[in-house]
């Protein structure tokens, strides 16, 4: 079957699916086999084990020096500055450290997060020559700590300026280095080239959580001057998890246990924020899932920087005062409320200034307006790839600088378009930068006219078909684990696949096929009746935000008293939002 979208005509897309050859006794074991996990695998993956799973925090490169650094800062008491990035890595992040000196009764430090309008990510000069401003006289006498979290890899020249205003740099980080490291006290990346640590996939708040533990592990060997309980540092692992599944680093090894136990330690957590949250989103905290985390609380860290001040997000899950905690609770629900607003209205205009210069058909788009958001722009170009199947790139202007995100289809690396850009026309970006499905960038003035040809001919070059005219239509390929019955769609099965969890990159949500079912009855949900439940043989299956023109077919057929098939394609999901938990399918796609 063909779904039709009213967006654009490269919504056209044939649907096929393919299923995975049975391998294993049960249907666990064709899972795991499915997911390349080995059968000596089995019990880590299965049953992550905190004191078998989680690394020496010391086989990471720089951490004995970052420890020795903030131990010497504490003794002095130095100035510490936690200077953390903006996001649902680096705001988990930086209430990891926040806790930690709390916990240990160290009260000289500040966090800093930048504002994404008027900063945007990195470690920032300006931040540097500011603190070495108003803490001049305290640098010349015990010195002064900046620690990043999330950010600082490749901020070389920021750390170059820091080391001449006498202020000492610890770099925390998970992302790529340049082939330089930033000369700081002690870099602590796991991707750095010369790193032996087993893990090279933490997500930010992971690499500072290794931190916490060296900090610990240290101080317990030298006297255990904090006098930290035995295992209190798994409370921070509620940061950790958040942090991990928002991110989308891989849901296998380390990140593994900090996801699983990270959301063993939310379903407990006495966070008044998120407390107050999960109550104010009506949601079971003994019943979270990863899914509770990835729609409803990261969308609203990311909304407090998108469309206010970071700190927002910071205090909701640092604060210890409740009316503080009610506060942001109320304010983020809210401009997360405006945030939908603002993207659906610029969805909106998007979709009309495409129809009206005729860039429906073509092969990457590129558009731009100096009146657009850019903090919001890459949630709009993850919508519009889907709406038209090609690579998008959008650009607006924030603080008197054009900004823009750019997102893949996956026929194309993001990054190395900009990068042929780089090459060839280094007068465009600014700056450019981000991984192969998605991106951002900065671009000079007097060359945006030009932006839209540049990228289009690095793309043809690149990824371009090389013909002109319409491209054959682009087909959606599924890959699913097994056929299922409907009979088989039972609390056993779901036991099984209950282990499999927390799902994530690397670890995708198992996806059954049931195969030429009879369609007994249809319904559309929700305030504006945009969310579909289809059921069959005593099934109920949901789909959240359905095509229209899927919905609309079926329920023609029903009302003509046909007999509809459809082969349905779905994860296995336990419902709490009733009174006793239900079994359902949420619908991945009808054919």
């Amino acid at each position: 079957m063909i779904l039709k979208s009213s967006k654009g005509k490269k919504a056209k897309k044939m649907k096929n699916y393919s299923v995975r050859e049975w391998s294993g006794d049960t249907i666990l074991d064709h899972l795991l086999n499915s997911r390349g996990v080995a059968p000596s695998e089995k019990e880590a993956f299965l049953n992550p084990d905190y004191d078998k799973h989680v690394h020496d925090p010391f086989l990471m490169a720089g951490m004995e020096a970052a420890v020795l650094r903030i131990n010497k800062a504490i003794e002095n008491n130095e100035k510490i500055v936690i200077y953390g990035d903006f996001d649902a890595d680096g705001i988990p992040a930086s209430v990891v450290l926040h806790d930690f000196f709390k916990k240990v009764g160290y009260h000289n430090f500040v966090n800093y997060i930048p504002h994404r309008h008027k900063e945007g990510f990195g470690f920032h000069l300006h931040v540097i020559e500011g603190l070495a401003l108003e803490n001049k006289e305290d640098i010349n006498h015990v010195g002064m700590l900046v620690v990043t979290v999330d950010c600082g890899i490749t901020d070389v020249e920021t750390v170059k300026r820091a080391t001449e205003l006498g202020i000492d740099v610890i770099i925390t980080d998970h992302h790529l280095p340049d082939k330089e490291l930033p000369p700081a006290v002690a870099v602590v990346d796991p991707k750095r080239f010369d790193c032996a640590y087993p893990d090279k996939m933490l997500c930010g708040a992971g690499v500072a959580y290794k931190l916490v533990q060296a900090l610990i592990l240290y101080d317990r060997s030298h006297g255990n001057r904090f006098d930290i309980k035995e295992g209190w540092e798994k409370w921070l692992l509620d940061m950790v998890g958040i942090a991990t599944l928002s991110d989308m680093v891989p849901l296998v090894n380390e990140n593994r246990v900090f996801a699983k136990f990270g959301l063993m330690v939310l379903r407990k957590t006495q966070r008044l924020g998120l407390v107050k949250l999960f109550r104010a989103l009506k949601v079971s905290q003994k019943d979270l899932v990863e899914e509770d985390i990835t729609f409803l609380i990261t969308p609203r860290i990311n909304a407090a920087s998108r469309m206010a001040d970071p700190r927002d997000a910071f205090l909701l899950l640092s604060t210890t005062d409740s009316l503080e905690a009610e506060s942001m609770v109320k304010h983020l629900n809210s401009i997360n409320d405006e945030r939908k607003v603002v993207v659906a209205k610029m969805s909106k205009e998007i979709h009309k200034v495409i129809r009206e210069l005729k860039l429906d058909d073509d092969e990457i788009l590129v558009v731009g307006n100096p009146y657009w958001s850019p903090t919001l722009l890459g949630l709009v170009s993850t919508t519009l790839v889907k709406d038209y199947g090609v690579p998008v790139f959008l650009w607006g202007r924030s603080e008197g600088v054009i900004k823009g995100s750019c997102r893949s289809d996956g026929t194309c690396n993001v990054v190395e378009i900009m990068r042929d850009i780089q090459e060839k026309h280094p007068q465009i970006f600014i700056n450019a930068g981000g991984h192969s499905f998605a991106g951002g960038y900065s671009v000079n003035d007097e060359f945006i006219h030009e932006f839209r040809d540049k990228i289009k001919e690095s793309y043809n070059m690149l990824f371009g078909s090389g013909e002109s005219g319409d491209r054959p239509e682009k087909s959606v390929s599924y890959m699913a684990d097994a056929i299922l019955l409907p009979e088989q769609v039972t609390w056993n099965t779901w036991n099984e696949v209950e282990k499999l969890m927390p799902y994530g990159e690397g670890n995708t949500k198992p996806l059954f096929v049931f195969k030429d079912v009879k369609i007994d009855s249809i319904k559309m949900f929700g305030k504006q009746k945009e969310h579909l439940e289809i059921g069959f043989s005593g099934i109920k299956a949901i789909a959240f935000f359905a095509e229209s023109e899927m919905c609309e077919e079926i329920e023609g057929e029903l009302a003509k008293g046909n007999i509809v098939r459809k082969t349905v394609l779905g994860n296995l999901e336990k419902s709490t939002f009733t009174y006793s938990p239900t079994l359902r399918i949420r619908i991945v796609d009808i054919i």
